[in-house]
């Protein structure tokens, strides 16, 4: 399904990739603005479908762009949004996680955009309400972690990696080539190692997952 974007980006080059790719793939860009302030003005005009940003733009070429998603965020609390970050950032997904759960949120190095069918799934994903963390995020917060992460089984660390990322049980049962049974084992055992609150809803069980793992 066709969704409409709105695109916050202060590199020409990178904004107009990002216009492309997106287009291509059927989506409709109704505003493509590189500063914050204009971020916000497009959202209130347009209403879009979902917020693409970089963190780092004018005025003040620091965490602008993530400072102007919070607050659309906060003024609409359905409003997708997708941070892009030139470097990991731990701070900057802690903010996001702090946006809740009530709409889409998502966190991608903008190496990711590369990947361009990984990029528009996550696009797709966010907007459809899922939490979206980049892999390589998600691996740094797990290693900076040890206890009681050291109580997971390497099977379990590599489980909650995939669950870390956004993936539900039937997609990490594709990815380790194992059945969706024994999946479904191994994440009762995380959550209960973990002390972690058991969760149908899969963005939920992300959130809480990394909650725990940034605190």
């Amino acid at each position: 399904m066709p969704l409409t974007v709105v695109i916050a980006e202060d590199s020409p080059l990178m904004r107009d990739g990002l216009v492309g790719v997106l287009t291509r793939f059927g989506h409709r860009i109704t505003a493509s603005v590189s500063d914050a302030g204009a971020l916000i003005d497009a959202v209130r005009e347009q209403r879009p479908d979902i917020v693409v940003t970089d963190v780092r733009m004018p005025p003040d070429n620091t965490d602008d762009g993530l400072r102007a998603a919070i607050a659309l965020r906060r003024e609409w609390p359905g409003l997708p949004v997708l941070v892009l970050s030139q470097y990991i950032e731990q701070s900057y997904a802690a903010h996001l996680l702090d946006l809740g759960t009530d709409a889409g949120v998502g966190y991608l190095l903008k190496d990711r955009v590369s990947a361009v069918a990984e990029f528009v799934d996550a696009v797709t994903r966010v907007a459809a309400g899922e939490t979206v963390i980049d892999p390589e995020v998600v691996r740094q917060l797990l290693n900076r972690r040890h206890d009681p992460l050291e109580r997971l089984t390497s099977r379990e660390r590599e489980v909650l990696a995939l669950m870390a990322e956004g993936l539900a049980n039937g997609a990490i049962a594709g990815a380790l080539f194992v059945t969706e049974a024994a999946v479904n084992k191994h994440v009762s055992s995380i959550l209960q190692k973990l002390q972690l609150r058991l969760d149908g809803q899969g963005h939920r069980r992300v959130l809480a997952v990394l909650a725990y793992l940034r605190a």
